[in-house]
C-alpha cells in the first residue's frame, strides 16, 4: 500500500444500503478500469483510501474493497457468503472427523444472467475450485478490452435485479460479509423491523464478536485509518444494529472520524400504516443514537420528508427515474456519494474525515443535509461561469436528504464540481468584451465556484473542490439519462450510451436540518406507541420514546439562528 494513505473502512448495514453500496463499488471499480486518457488524468482519487491489496493462498493477487457489511439470511442470491476470489471456507477446511459423514446441500439460488456474462469477460472457474481472474494491469481493475473486440454493455433489466448482489461486479473480502441468520429478508415471518431488534443483534456474543474479530482484521493492515463511512438503513431494524455499531467504534477507535450515511428507500406507501409507523420510529431512534456516536450523520433519501408527511419525490431535469425501485434510487444516491465523499479520498491535500466533519458539525450540528446537480448541465460551448449564472440560486440544487424546502439559513458546506473540462473551467470571452457577470472575471475554476457560492449565501463557510474525473455510470447503472445526453454527460447532444457525468454536490449544515430534526420529534410526540406493542416489545421502553424526543429537541436547537425556527 502506498504511504501516506489514509485508510477508510466501510461498513454497509442493511439490505437497502447494499444497493447503495453495490452502485457506489461499481463506479469505484469502474474508474479503475477506466484508461486513463487526456480527458481524465490518473491520480486526482486515491483508491486505496477504499480498497486493500491481498493474495489468495494460491498466490492471486487481488484488490478488493475495505468493506464489512450485515444483511439478513436469503439477501445474497446466488453470491457465496467467502466471496469468490478465496475459494470456499468449508470445502477447503481439514475434516478431522474419521466416521461416516453426510453432506446437505441447499438448493442453489440461479444466478443473475447479467453476471454470468460478466463474470465470463473477466475470467474463468479453474478446475480446482478457485476463480482466477484473467491478468490484471497495474494490479488494479479488470484489463481494458480493445475497442475492437469489446462486447456491447452488458446491462440488467430491472425485472432481473431483485438483490443488490445480483448486480454487484466487484468481487469481495472473505471477510467482508456477516449474515444475521435469526432473521429473514424474505417473507413476512422473522423480519428484522424494529430498531430495539437491531440493537439486540450486537449485544448477542455471537454477532459483537464477529464485528470485532471483521474490525480488527481490516485495522491491523491500515497505516493510517483516519475513519470509518458508514452506509446503513433508517427506516428498519437496522438503525438500531447502525446505533450500536458507531457506539462500538466511538468506544473502541476515538479520535478517529465516524461519517454515517442514513438511507431510505423511496416514498411511504399510503396502504401500509405499520410499516409507515416503523419507519418513523426507527428513523427518530436512529438518527438520535447514530448522531450521539458518529461525527456527522447525513440522511440520505429521494423522498420529500422525514416523517409521515406524504412528499412526492425529487426530480431532476436529465434524470427519468422510478421511485418505487431501490436499483433507480440507489443508483442516485450512490452517485452523489461518490461526489461528496471526494474531499477525504484525494491523493493530494485531502480533507480528513475529522476535519471535514469538524468544518461541518459546530455548535452540535452533528445532522447535515445533501444536495446535488445530476449531471451538471455543462452545454457544448459554454464555460464554467456561464453554466453557474444560468443556474442561479438554490435551484441548483435537489436535495437528497428528505428534510423539505432547503432554502433556510446555511452555516457552513463543504461542496465538489467534478467532470468538466478544463478548458471550460473560466470564461472564453475574447478579451474586452463586456463580463456578463463577476463569475467571468474570476482566473481559475476553483475561483469560479468559490465566488459563486458566496454570491449565493454571503458569509458561509465554504470548503470547495474540483475536479477533472467525471463520475462513472457504465453498467450496471440503469439508464436514467434523458436522452439529450451524450456519451460523456453533457445535455444537448446527440443521444448515446452515457458512460460518465459531471457532478455537483454538496453537504451542508443548515437550519433546514433543524426544521426537519423539529417536525420528526412533534409526529413523534403525536403518536401513542402503546398501540405500537409489538415495536415496544422488541426492546424500546415508554422512557427510551421521550428521551428520543428531548434528544431530538436538544439537536433542532443546535440550528435555531435567525430564520424563526419553530421550538
Amino acid at each position: 500500500m502506498a504511504g501516506g494513505t489514509r485508510e477508510v473502512l466501510t461498513l454497509q448495514l442493511g439490505h437497502f444500503a447494499g444497493f447503495v453500496g453495490a452502485h457506489w463499488w461499481n463506479q469505484q471499480d469502474a474508474a479503475l478500469c477506466a484508461p486513463t486518457d487526456a480527458r481524465e488524468p490518473p491520480g486526482e482519487l486515491c483508491p486505496d483510501v477504499l480498497y486493500r491489496a491481498g493474495r489468495t493462498a494460491h498466490g492471486q493477487e487481488t484488490y478488493t474493497p475495505r468493506l464489512i457489511l450485515m444483511d439478513l439470511k436469503g439477501s445474497l442470491s446466488s453470491l457465496k457468503q467467502e466471496g469468490g476470489l478465496y475459494g470456499d471456507r468449508q470445502l477447503d477446511a481439514a475434516i478431522a472427523w474419521q466416521g461416516k459423514l453426510t453432506t446437505h446441500k441447499e438448493e442453489l439460488y440461479p444466478q443473475n444472467p447479467y453476471l454470468r456474462d460478466l463474470l465470463s469477460a473477466e475470467g474463468v472457474l479453474s478446475s480446482d475450485g478457485i476463480w482466477r481472474v484473467k491478468p490484471i494491469p497495474n494490479g488494479k481493475g479488470p484489463p481494458p478490452l480493445p475497442a475492437a473486440i469489446a462486447p456491447r454493455p452488458l446491462i440488467p433489466t430491472e425485472s432481473s435485479i431483485r438483490v443488490w448482489s445480483d448486480f454487484l461486479r466487484v468481487h469481495l473480502h472473505p471477510r467482508s460479509i456477516c449474515m444475521i441468520q435469526k432473521y429473514n429478508h424474505d417473507g413476512e415471518a422473522g423480519r428484522l423491523e424494529a430498531f430495539g431488534q437491531g440493537e439486540s443483534v450486537l449485544k448477542e456474543p455471537r454477532y459483537l464478536e464477529e464485528l470485532e474479530d471483521r474490525l480488527h482484521f481490516y485495522m491491523e493492515e491500515c497505516d493510517y485509518l483516519q475513519g470509518f463511512q458508514i452506509l446503513c438503513d433508517l427506516h428498519n431494524g437496522f438503525s438500531g444494529v447502525g446505533a450500536k455499531a458507531t457506539e462500538l467504534l466511538q468506544d473502541e477507535y476515538s479520535g478517529r472520524g465516524i461519517i454515517t450515511w442514513g438511507l431510505l428507500p423511496g416514498p411511504y406507501s399510503l396502504g401500509e400504516p405499520q410499516k409507515n409507523i416503523y419507519r418513523l420510529l426507527n428513523t427518530a431512534f436512529g438518527l438520535v443514537h447514530m448522531s450521539a456516536h458518529s461525527s456527522l450523520v447525513c440522511p440520505l433519501s429521494l423522498g420529500g420528508s422525514l416523517g409521515l408527511r406524504r412528499e412526492p419525490p425529487v426530480t431532476f431535469p436529465h434524470l427519468h427515474y422510478d421511485a418505487t425501485l431501490p436499483f433507480h434510487c440507489a443508483a442516485i444516491l450512490a452517485t452523489a456519494l461518490d461526489t461528496v465523499t471526494v474531499p477525504y479520498r484525494l491523493r493530494s491535500s485531502p480533507v480528513s474525515m475529522v476535519h471535514l466533519a469538524d468544518m461541518l458539525n459546530s455548535s452540535g450540528k452533528k445532522v447535515v443535509t445533501a444536495a446535488a446537480t445530476i449531471p451538471f448541465p455543462l452545454v457544448p460551448g459554454q464555460s464554467l461561469p456561464d453554466a453557474l449564472v444560468q443556474l442561479g440560486g438554490a435551484t441548483a440544487w435537489t436535495p437528497l436528504s428528505a428534510c423539505g424546502d432547503p432554502s433556510g439559513t446555511c452555516f457552513a458546506q463543504s461542496v465538489v464540481l467534478r467532470g468538466l473540462d478544463k478548458a471550460c473551467h473560466t470564461s472564453r470571452l475574447a478579451p474586452g468584451t463586456r463580463l456578463p457577470s463577476p463569475l467571468h472575471a474570476c482566473d481559475t475554476g476553483e475561483d469560479v465556484l468559490a465566488q459563486y457560492l458566496q454570491q449565493q449565501q454571503p458569509g458561509v463557510r465554504s470548503s470547495t473542490h474540483l475536479l477533472l474525473a467525471p463520475c462513472k455510470v457504465v453498467p450496471p447503472y440503469p439508464c436514467l439519462f434523458s436522452p439529450s445526453l451524450s456519451r460523456h454527460g453533457p445535455p444537448f447532444c446527440p443521444p448515446t450510451a452515457v458512460e460518465s457525468i459531471p457532478v455537483l454536490g454538496a453537504l451542508c449544515s443548515s437550519s433546514t436540518s433543524g426544521r426537519a430534526l423539529g417536525d420528526l420529534a412533534r409526529e413523534l410526540g403525536k403518536l401513542d406507541v402503546r398501540r405500537w406493542a409489538s415495536f415496544m416489545d422488541a426492546g424500546v421502553e415508554q422512557g427510551d420514546v421521550e428521551e428520543a424526543l428531548q434528544e431530538l429537541g436538544s439537536l433542532a436547537q443546535c440550528y435555531q439562528g435567525g430564520d424563526g425556527l419553530a421550538d
